[in-house]
């Protein structure tokens, strides 16, 4: 029950961040904490990572629900199982990640981001992240190098 848990806090806890963000940041505002290396902005993803296919935001939602329902299935499947903790831990991660970004996609047609890393190289200082993004990611490497 624990791994559900996981997911259903991250799922959770993003809503309540991106909701904030919606409300009471502006697009376009930076505010600079942790001594400048995490900038808060709000920004809105119309497709996957890096605004891939934000021409094509229906697709993108659409292999979006598609994903996210299979990794529910594999997670589920995976529960039933003894043992396994680490898979079971990433793919906690990953399906909490994934749940909050579907919703989005499915619900506001885009994804919520709002913080990057206040580095000086400019390519990364650009890209704007949420914390299902590092989830998905955390996740998807605990799955590659300790589930199979």
């Amino acid at each position: 029950m624990g791994y559900l848990f996981i997911a259903a806090f991250i799922f959770a806890g993003e809503l309540v961040i991106k909701n904030y963000v919606e409300k009471k940041r502006k697009t376009g505002e930076e505010t600079k904490i942790w001594k400048g290396r995490i900038l808060i902005r709000k920004y809105h993803n119309k497709g996957a990572c890096m605004n891939l296919g934000e021409k094509k935001s229906n697709v993108v939602a659409g292999l979006s629900l598609i994903l996210t329902a299979a990794l529910a299935l594999v997670f589920l499947f995976t529960l039933t199982r003894r043992g396994n903790g680490w898979l079971k831990a990433g793919l906690s991660l990953l399906l909490g990640g994934a749940f909050s970004n579907t919703y989005d996609r499915l619900k506001r047609k885009y994804v919520v981001d709002y913080f990057s890393l206040g580095v000086k190289w400019a390519p990364l200082r650009g890209v704007i992240f949420n914390i299902s993004d590092f989830c998905i990611l955390i996740g998807a490497l605990l799955v590659a190098l300790k589930g199979f």
